[in-house]
């Protein structure tokens, strides 16, 4: 089969695609041949050697890859061959086959085509564990999504809306405003206007009657970070995803106090590693509600293998254009 192999951690133009020995399943996983494989900037940092979780060299990068069962482990009962899944695989998707425990394979619902899967990969699952899990989302409250239009963000606004919240989107110029409306959201809070910090609370009271909002996502970090938590509610809770915009923030926790506010952080992959049992039940709320037709599967760039550095290229300088999606059978 062929594969993208990275010898050793460092630039991602010194992987190269090559001719392996398709894996076989020992027990517990599942042999899947791959057919759509996203590209994601956590695949950055694995292949850079930045990342906290880092996989014995050599190896071949990608999370969450797409595709259908054509072997099993032993004691694998959950799954059969040819079942189309989505694998929360650590690595191993940039390839026509890939391993993946059995426990972290999906089901994909009928009419979900593996790029669309591959777009939700990451994305889904994140903004899930952020509502669900660390904010405790309830119906009727009000979600701020700081970085909107993004995979995340996007993701964000849908299952927000889905789960009975009125949302509020954080976008960085009002040429997104139409994008972030059409995603679901409520209303829009501007990050460009100036003296954010005054503003971003302004912008929140004007559309919440004073009142602030509930829960907070927060992939950005930096000076917006600093600015968002001004805009809680009382009992407002903030979730911390990433640190986009910059410099790693800091919290008076007088001020959690003083507001009995909260800020809680989110690292997906370790649900994945503790709670397997959690993330089924997350891919099962988010298939049913795209079965339902409440969410819609964001915009996707397909790719083949052998234009993986490109892919990369893309989601490191923000120049993609939707989710990255790499194809492993098509022809460069």
């Amino acid at each position: 089969m062929r594969a993208v192999v990275l010898r050793s951690f460092g630039p991602y133009d010194d992987a190269r695609v090559e001719d392996v020995a398709v894996p076989q399943p020992g027990p517990g996983e599942v042999l899947m041949e791959v057919h759509a494989a996203p590209v994601n900037f956590v695949d950055l940092l694995v292949i850079s050697g930045k990342y906290q979780f880092l996989p014995k060299l050599p190896f071949t990068p990608g999370k969450g890859p797409v595709g259908v069962v054509t072997a099993l482990g032993e004691g694998v009962t959950n799954l059969k061959v040819g079942t189309r899944i989505l694998a929360m695989a650590e690595q191993g998707g940039y390839a026509q086959y890939a391993l993946a425990p059995a426990k972290s394979c999906y089901a994909l619902p009928d009419g979900l085509s593996y790029t669309q899967a591959g777009a939700m990969s990451l994305a889904f699952d994140t903004s899930w564990f952020a509502l669900r899990e660390r904010a405790r989302l309830q119906p009727g409250e009000t979600v701020l999504v700081l970085g909107a239009t993004g995979a995340v963000g996007q993701a964000s606004v849908q299952l927000a809306k889905a789960m009975g919240a009125r949302v509020l989107a954080g976008i960085s110029s009002r040429a997104k405003e139409a994008q972030a409306l059409a995603a679901g959201a409520d209303g829009v809070v501007d990050l460009s206007a100036p003296d954010l910090r005054e503003s971003l609370r302004a912008q929140v009271h004007a559309q919440t009657d004073g009142k602030g909002v509930d829960i907070i996502l927060d992939p950005l970090g930096g000076d917006v970070f600093d600015a968002a938590i001004r805009a809680l509610a009382w009992c407002g809770r903030l979730v911390v995803i990433g640190f986009a915009a910059g410099h790693i923030p800091s919290v008076k926790v007088n001020y959690l106090l003083v507001k009995n506010i909260e800020v809680s952080g989110l690292q997906v992959s370790d649900y994945r590693k503790r709670r397997p049992e959690q993330v089924a039940q997350c891919y099962r709320e988010v298939f049913d509600f795209y079965v339902q037709g409440k969410l819609k599967p964001l915009a996707a760039s397909e790719l083949p293998l052998d234009n993986f550095a490109q892919a990369l290229r893309a989601v490191e300088e923000r120049t993609a254009q939707g989710r990255m999606i790499l194809l492993p059978w098509s022809a460069a």
